[in-house]
This record gives C-alpha cells, structure tokens and sequence, in this order.
C-alpha cells in the first residue's frame, strides 16, 4: 500500500506534500470553530441555530472561494493560487480569536471561508495534473488524509487550552493558532512548481468566460452529478463533525477531557478510513469505492446517533465513524480531475466540490434549528443518512474512470 511512494519522482513528492500540508491546515483552522461553540454559546448567549448558521456562512463561502480560486487557478497557476488561498484562510482564522460578538464572528469566518474553500480546488487539481494515473487515486487520497491530521491538531490544542486556560480565554487562544499554517507558503515557494499543462487538443482558453464552459451541453451532466454528489457527501460529512463536539459535551454529559478522547478515536479512523479509501480507489475502481464508503457511512452515522448505546460502546464505534464518513472524500479529488478536460478542470473540479459545500452548508444550520424540535442526536442522524444517500444515486450514474489519461 506504501511501495508506491518510492516511483514518485521529486516534483511530485512536493507537489503531494504541499497540497497535503495545504488541506492539513485547511482542516485545522476549520475543525477550531466547531471545539469552540459550547464556549461561546456560553458566553455570548448564542441558539444552537446562530452556531450552525456560522458554520454555514463559512461554508457558503468557501463554495464561492472554490470556484473562483479554481477558475483563477486555470490562468495564473495552481501554485501562487495555493499560497493565495493559504494566506487568506490562515488571517482570518486569526483575526477570529478577536470576535466580540456573534455578528463580528459571522463576518470573519465568512471571509475565512473563502481561503478555506479555494485551497481544495487548487491543491487537487494540483496533485491531480502532477501524478501519473496508476497512482493518482491513492496519491490524491493519501492527500485528503491530511484533512485528519489537522483535525486531530485541533482536538488536542481544544483539550490542552481548555484544560490549562478559562474557556473565555481558551477559544479565543485556539482561533489565534490558526496563523500558523501560513508558515507552510515558505515550503511552497521554494519546493513546488507548476504542473506542465495537459495536452488536451487546444491551447487552453484565455477567454474571460472560460469557466462557463462546464455548463456547455458536452459537460452539464458531469458538473451537475458531480456537484449533487459533493453535496451529500459534504452535506452528511459536515451534520456529523460540526456537532459532535456539541453531541459529546451537551447531550452524553462528557467531560473536556472525555469529549478530546472520543474525538481523538473518531480522528485515528478517520486517518485510516483516508488512506485506506484511497488504495482501494485504484485497486477497485472510482465507483466500487464510494459505494462501500457511503453505505458503511450511512450505517455506522445512523447507529452512532440513533441506537442507544453505552459510553464504552460509543467510544468503540467513534472509529469506524470516523473511518467511514472521512474516507468518502479520498478518491473525489481524482475522480474529478479524471471526469472534466484539462482546460476547465480547476474551474470544473472548482464548483463541483464548492457546489456540494455551499448545498451541504445548510446541514449544519438545519441541524441546529431542528434539534430545538428533536433531539440533536436526531438530527444528526437524519441529516448525514440524506445526504449519503444522495451520494449513492449520483455514483451510480457517473462513469468508472480510474486508468483515464487526463487528455482524453
């Protein structure tokens, strides 16, 4: 599973590290709000549904920073987009920890979100155009894992600064540590370069308008299936994560402590769900992968939230959550790269994936206004089984193309 690193040449080794760092940090400055919502539903009085609804704007967003970073990315490079969208995150993030009021916060991880939103396009189209086919899949996945690594950073600071600092101070202390990724746009200047473009049978287009060729008759059924199927898979994927530390602490009665060490298991499945999806997206196929991921998501999501279970077993089952519901995304960035032509892939792998993030953005807020009415285990729940059944539809109507050279 690993043997495969050593036929890497060294420009795609760099290229992988850099948009793997990229999406650690993106995961990590992200993954903070979500430790911080008790803290400051506490502290300034907000409704579960004005938590949600900050999630959400953040997520709208990055699904505006998406497309218009991977568009931008088609004509000024994949490489000064990356460091682009790393900088702009990593600021905002920062300038967070300085909210006074929910309304300041609301704007704040709003602008965030477009760093946020724009560093995945670029970063996999990327990788994408860097790797050769036989190893593209597992390289763009290996890639993704880098989503649990920084997820997994976040949740250790949450219980360190939680535990040694007053959580008025603490949250703030948290979102102030999200400038540090920024640190990461030195290694991408000096290591990485950008892909040779890919011979598609024309020059790519200079035309302000070229973006607007994924809706053209030869490629409006890929952009809309693809988009439907980033909408469930984020739609499911964002119910559970952004509530879960709320779930924990709220509703099972967790200690800090206790809530850290749930997640810190939800996060080592995750990590192995990643790297585990992104073998067997080479090995098995685009479409064979995603089935497995989205059925065993939609089952472990509905047991972990519905079935009333002990804190052990919870405990138990936080892997295969973890493992399940993260390692859907490991074959999307090839998969994707694999279905739009080179001329419009940033553009196409762009709004695709920011489509689903700005539908599936209003999972965090519906759950959040309708666990007022329901449980919010309830909500979860409900939420994350509709959106992973959306990703089984669109699945099986797209194509296979693992093996496809990006020319075709």
């Amino acid at each position: 599973m690993i043997g495969w690193w050593r036929q890497l040449t060294a420009p795609e080794r760099s290229a992988m590290v850099a948009a793997g760092g990229g999406w650690s940090v993106d995961a990590f400055d992200f993954m903070i709000y979500t430790f911080a919502i008790p803290a400051l539903m506490s502290a300034w009085g907000m409704t579960r549904g004005e938590a949600g609804l900050i999630a959400t704007s953040t997520l709208l967003f990055s699904a505006a920073g998406g497309w218009l970073a991977g568009a931008l990315s088609d004509r000024v490079g994949r490489v000064r987009m990356l460091q682009i969208t790393i900088a702009w995150f990593a600021c905002f993030t920062f300038l967070s920890g300085f909210a006074g009021s929910f309304e300041q916060l609301l704007v704040l991880r709003s602008l965030q979100g477009l760093g946020f939103g724009g560093e995945w396009a670029v970063g996999a189209a990327l990788v994408g155009e860097m790797i050769r086919p036989q190893h593209r899949g597992r390289a763009v996945g290996t890639v993704q894992s880098g989503w649990a690594l920084g997820w997994g950073a976040a949740a250790v600071l949450y219980a360190f600064f939680f535990s040694v600092l007053p959580a008025a101070l603490a949250w703030r202390a948290l979102f102030w540590t999200g400038i540090l990724p920024a640190l990461l746009i030195l290694y991408i200047r000096r290591r990485v370069r950008e892909p040779a473009r890919i011979a598609t049978g024309r020059e790519p287009a200079r035309s302000g308008r070229d973006f607007l060729q994924i809706f053209a008759p030869r490629l409006l059924r890929t952009t809309l299936l693809a988009s439907l199927m980033a909408t469930g898979m984020q739609g499911g994927y964002y119910a559970i994560t952004t509530w879960l530390p709320t779930y924990l602490k709220t509703v099972r009665g967790l200690s800090v402590l206790d809530t850290g060490g749930y997640l810190v298991v939800i996060v080592a499945g995750s990590f192995a769900g990643y790297l585990t999806s992104a073998w067997l997206s080479d090995r098995l196929g685009r479409r064979s992968g995603f089935i497995v991921f989205a059925v065993g998501s939609l089952l472990v999501a509905v047991s972990y939230t519905f079935a009333p279970i002990g804190d052990t077993a919870m405990l138990f089952l936080g892997f295969p959550l973890g493992f399940f519901v993260s390692g859907n995304f490991s074959g999307v960035g090839a998969f994707f790269a694999e279905l739009f032509p080179g001329s419009v892939r940033g553009s196409g792998m762009g709004f695709a994936y920011s489509f689903g993030r700005g539908a599936g953005a209003l999972f965090p807020a519906l759950v959040g206004f309708l666990s007022a009415r329901l449980s919010l285990g309830a909500a979860i729940g409900g939420f994350a089984a509709a959106g992973y059944l959306v990703v089984l539809a669109t699945v099986i109507a797209l194509p296979e193309t693992r093996g496809r050279a990006l020319a075709e």
